[in-house]
């Protein structure tokens, strides 16, 4: 897996002289790309882990942005907030897992107001919410949701009469 560069910028010193600007590391961002590399492998290998991959999604909601694209975004239903990861598998008795993921400490950033929200949120209407930092401790959190059974809904379901019928061939 490649990642971009970002081009080096050159910043003035109080001097006219140039220096090149630090390129800031997405820490997070490498970790969490390794994390799903990680579980293809898994699910490569036929393990039992590895059955989450097909489930889990990262919404595109954080990243930098323009003001024009990031109200186009917003307008369109990102929110502040949105845990990084979701597994659409119900298991344990849960519909499904939020996971909020920070970079392994000490380089990992403190949960927001909006993310501890979203975790709430997500909990009060029956998902698995949990904060992970780092690599091993995400992989420890998908080993341990993988192990659990898969949630059976009893009784029958409601069936939206909206909507277009995507059902029939």
């Amino acid at each position: 897996m490649t990642v971009a560069r970002k081009p080096v910028t050159r910043r003035r010193s109080s001097a006219g002289v140039s220096k090149p600007k630090r390129r800031t590391k997405d820490r997070e961002g490498s970790e969490q790309a390794a994390l799903i590399l990680w579980l293809f492998g898994q699910k490569m290998r036929g393990v039992p882990v590895g059955a989450l991959f097909d489930a889990i999604y990262h919404p595109p909601n954080g990243g930098l942005r323009n003001p024009k694209e990031a109200a186009r975004f917003k307008r369109q239903g990102v929110k502040a907030g949105v845990s990084d990861l979701v597994i659409r598998q119900a298991r344990g008795g849960w519909h499904g897992l939020y996971i909020e993921f920070k970079a392994t400490p000490p380089h990992h950033a403190a949960l927001s107001e909006s993310q501890h929200e979203w975790l709430e949120g997500s909990e009060y209407e029956g998902y698995c919410a949990v904060l992970a930092r780092g690599f091993e401790e995400t992989k420890a959190v998908l080993i341990e949701y993988a192990s659990w059974p898969r949630t059976q809904v009893l009784g029958p379901v409601c069936q939206l009469q909206a909507g277009t019928e995507w059902r029939k061939a």
